[in-house]
């Protein structure tokens, strides 16, 4: 067992509690606990790790790991990379704060927003000629969710379109 000085141990408790509570946080964001601990630690890491440091780290099975770093992969928060006279598959995560927002709103958007606006779209057409006081207020209140969750979905293209610097003093002025 490693012997561990006063900073190391530190260190490494409030990096525990960082990726425990980053996990907590991912599931009410709808992502899975062990993604997010992974991208945690991923995140929070001065190296690239391999799937078996990953499963150390945290306690969990082969499959769990290796399905969630992929799709951590996919959505562009983990880049694999080779590290010469080694044949595992290292991972590192992206670091930039900015970028990150940026890559999580494209996906929330893609996985989430895009497929609620279609169904609110596909419920809107359908009973837009409806008669009766509960298909008109149906139809209204499905509207206006639309015409919202459209308006929310195009100002977070907007932010996350913009350089951070300008985002930053945009939200100032707004917040001011």
């Amino acid at each position: 067992m490693k012997v561990m000085n006063q900073g190391a141990a530190q260190l490494k408790t409030s990096r525990d509690e960082f990726i425990a509570q980053w996990g907590a946080l991912g599931t009410q964001w709808g992502i899975n606990r062990t993604m997010a601990q992974i991208h945690a630690l991923l995140m929070t890491s001065s190296h690239a790790m391999c799937t078996d440091g990953v499963m150390e780290e945290l306690s969990v099975s082969r499959g769990n790991a290796h399905s969630n770093l992929k799709e951590l992969v996919a959505w562009g928060l983990l880049r694999m990379i080779v590290i010469k006279g080694d044949r595992r598959d290292f991972y590192e995560a992206e670091k930039d704060v900015w970028e990150i927002f940026r890559i999580v709103a494209r996906e929330r958007k893609r996985r989430e927003i895009e497929p609620a606006l279609a169904l609110l779209n596909r419920c809107a057409e359908e009973t837009q000629d409806l008669k009766g006081d509960d298909a008109e207020a149906f139809n209204k209140q499905v509207r206006e969710l639309k015409d919202f969750v459209g308006f929310a979905s195009n100002i977070s293209d907007r932010v996350a379109s913009m350089k951070h610097g300008f985002a930053i003093q945009l939200a100032a002025k707004l917040l001011g």
